[in-house]
Parts: C-alpha cells; structure tokens; sequence
C-alpha cells in the first residue's frame, strides 16, 4: 500500500513538474525587430522584465535588408513565430489593414497615450487610417534623422576666420538650409581628402527617401495630401523641386563613391575624418561618443536638421512602434509587457539603456536632455516630423521614388521639375490602382 501511495505520489509530482515546466515555457514571448543596437538594448530591458515577472522576453534579430520580407512572410503565413514586432511606421496600413496586428485602439484609450506620448509618435507610430482614433502599435523607438558635425573643425580660428571673409557671417552650426550648403562647400576640399557634407544616397530601401524628405519638408513641400492622396501640385509643387535642387546641390560636396550611402557610411564620414558634417538617424549616435568606435568622439557634435528658406523647419521620421501580432497565442502576455512597457519608470529605464522613449514626459525632462550630447537636437526634432506615406501600397511608392530621384540625383539625368512630374504621374497611377482616387 506504501509502494501504491508513493507511486501515486510520485506520480502526481510528474504531472505537477510536467505542469511547471510546460507553464513556464507557455510564460514567454518572442519580439521581432531589426539587426541594430535599439533591439539589444530592448533584450536588456526585456531581461528586467523577465525578473520581475517571471515571463522570459526574447528579442529575435535580422539583418536590416531581410526585416520587411521575413516580417511579412510570417504574417502571411498567419504564423505564431513572434508575438509582438516592432514595425517600420510605414508597415502600419499593411499590418492593420492585412489582419496581422492586433487593434490596440481600447488599450491606447485607457491609458490616455494619445497624451503620454509625443504626439508626432503617436500619429505616425500607432495611428491608421490618419486621424481615424485607431490604433494598432504603441510608439517604441523614436527617431528621425538629425546631424552631426566636427566641433573642431568648426571652431578652428583659422577657419572661423576664412568662412567669415568669404561668406559674410559666422561659421557655426547651420542656422537654415542655406548655411548647411555654404558650410558644405566651404569644407569640401578633395585635394586634402577633406569633404563638406555626407547625405544618404542609398535606393535600396528608404535612404534616399528620407534623405530628400529633409530638404522637402523644411522647404514647406509635401509628398501629399494624404486625407485625399493627391499628388499633382504637392510632390512637384516649386517648393518640392526647390527643395530636390537643393538635396542635390549638397551631393557635389559628398566624399568621392558616395552614391550608395546610407547609415554605417555615413558614420564613417565623422570617424575617418572625411566630412565636416553627417546626415544620420539618431539611433545611430551612439557610437559616435563612444571613443572605442569613434576616435573624434570628443570632437563630434550634433545638431537638428535645419529650417529651410521660409522658416518651415521638419525632419524626416524614423522610428517605430511595437504591435501584438494578431496570430500569436500569447495575446494577453503580450498586453501585460505592454502594460508595463509604458509606465513611466520603464520608459526611464528605455532611455536609459539608450533607447529612444517616445514619452513626451522624458523627453520634456532636463534630465533626458542633458544625457547625451545628442539628446537635446533628438527632442527638438520629435516634436517636428513627418513621415512617408503608411498606406498597405507604400513600398511601390518607395520604389516608383528610387527609380526617379536616383537617377536625378547621382547620374544628373533630366531636371528636378521633370524628375518630380514623373513621380508624381507614377504615384497618381498607383493610387488610381488601389481605388484611393478616380
């Protein structure tokens, strides 16, 4: 009877350890995002989680150029690989709109984050259709691209002294558009292997997008109207092609093979010593005030980007947010992590660790901005951004752009006016093709 009662017992101790061991592997969940420091710095936040909770977080990584299509390719599937994603903004119309996110409209009320965080994040980050109250991720990773220059070149004397004499004003971080050109030029020196200024050129993803979206946006011109989706009159408009002129007048002050830049390139331009100033997202800054990967780094400074002729002054939106993948079965894990994701002392801990809180009360925080060198220009931009089209068709769009700009751009090929009509002819005929105009 001893042996029966042991046995049973033993028995139940099984089933109980099989129990745990399954429930414990049931407490965890997958995030999928791109190859980069932010997603490391998400897993060490994630391991804080994992010792307060118990709930094993595991930030799962790809290289940037296979982020979208491996992304995808699980959506489609209606695969449970992953349950939350930190998406592109731009995913957001093909994510909501395909059935893959989860609509987080009821948890975006209930804790007022329409007020929490900044509102650009917010409107571009988590809202679809614009100005629709849905909302379908929670803003994670702020960003957008800012610059950064070489402090002593620019406070050289000497320089100081020469960039008056032949510009008429004082040689320090550009104050519009104009300067940012002159300062360019005024540095672009190839028989010193000494360059103005570094720009993305890049046409294999979004670079040259959100490089030219830069000037557009700080020359007052736009992609669209995006409650009609109309483009004639908007994406060619004067200032649009004023604006194209300009991005590409910067190109001439580029170090020599330039023309397929993009993030890793365009860091190299301060650490190698090859330009005055960078064109760069801030998520990638980092590194420049580390001196075991820069060796400038205590000669590195950061601005925004600057306004353009008339005063407007914007800069291209990076950055993204994190949505439950509607195919998951661990949903209301998901929603727990969020839950905590956004409390106040987390959001410390994000920026902290070095990711980029999207909560407007951190970054409004003297000690937010005090942080880094970088951190002031990163909250003076976030409150002043604008993103590329986020409709499910966005990545022809981003396509029919590469192939018109590029060419433009880097071979000189026809004008800025004829360059901009094209695109806006191909764009009519892709929202003509998806029923969003007649």
């Amino acid at each position: 009877m001893r042996k029966l009662v042991t046995s049973m017992l033993a028995g139940i101790g099984l089933t109980l350890a099989c129990g745990t061991s399954v429930y414990a592997q049931e407490k965890s969940l997958t995030i999928f995002w791109a190859e980069w420091d932010p997603a490391n710095y998400l897993q060490e936040l994630g391991n804080e989680y994992e010792k307060e909770t118990g709930v094993k977080i595991t930030v799962e990584t790809t290289p940037w150029a296979d982020f979208q299509t491996k992304a995808f390719t699980e959506f489609n599937a209606h695969g449970d690989a992953y349950d939350l994603v930190v998406g592109d903004s731009q995913w957001l119309g093909a994510g909501s709109t395909g059935g893959h996110y989860v609509d987080l409209t009821d948890f975006f009320k209930k804790h007022d984050l329409g007020n929490v965080m900044a509102p650009a994040t917010v409107k571009y980050y988590a809202e679809y259709p614009g100005n629709s109250g849905k909302y379908w991720a929670i803003p994670l990773e702020g960003d957008a691209v800012g610059w950064s220059y070489r402090k002593d070149w620019f406070e050289d004397p000497k320089e100081k002294e020469a960039f008056k004499a032949k510009y008429g004003y004082d040689l320090d971080v550009p104050k519009d558009f104009k300067a940012l050109r002159d300062i360019a030029e005024f540095f672009h020196r190839p028989d010193q292997k000494r360059y103005g200024i570094a720009i993305y050129t890049d046409n294999s993803y979004d670079a040259m997008a959100m490089g030219f979206e830069n000037a557009l946006f700080s020359y007052g011109g736009e992609l669209g109207d995006y409650a009609t989706y109309k483009v004639d009159g908007h994406i060619n408009s004067d200032k649009a092609v004023a604006a194209l002129d300009a991005y590409k007048e910067l190109y001439k002050f580029t170090p020599p093979g330039w023309a397929k830049s993009f993030f890793v390139e365009d860091n190299q331009a301060i650490t190698e010593n090859l330009a005055a100033m960078s064109m760069n997202f801030f998520a990638f800054f980092p590194s420049l005030i580390n001196e075991a990967s820069n060796p400038n780094a205590k000669n590195t400074g950061f601005f925004a980007n600057p306004p353009g002729p008339n005063g407007d002054q914007f800069a291209a939106l990076g950055g993204q947010g994190i949505s439950v993948i509607s195919y998951s079965k661990k949903q209301d894990e998901a929603m727990k992590f969020l839950e905590w994701f956004i409390k106040d002392e987390t959001q410390k801990k994000w920026a902290a660790l070095g990711g980029y809180t999207c909560s407007a009360a951190v970054l409004k925080s003297p000690e937010f901005q005090s942080a880094t060198p970088y951190n002031k220009a990163f909250y003076e931009t976030m409150f002043k951004v604008k993103d590329f089209w986020a409709v499910p068709e966005y990545a022809e769009l981003l396509q029919q752009l590469n192939q018109r700009i590029y060419p433009y751009m880097i071979g000189g090929d026809g004008t800025a006016k004829e360059t901009l009509d094209a695109l806006a002819a191909d764009w009519n005929a892709t929202f003509k093709k998806y029923g969003r105009v007649q």
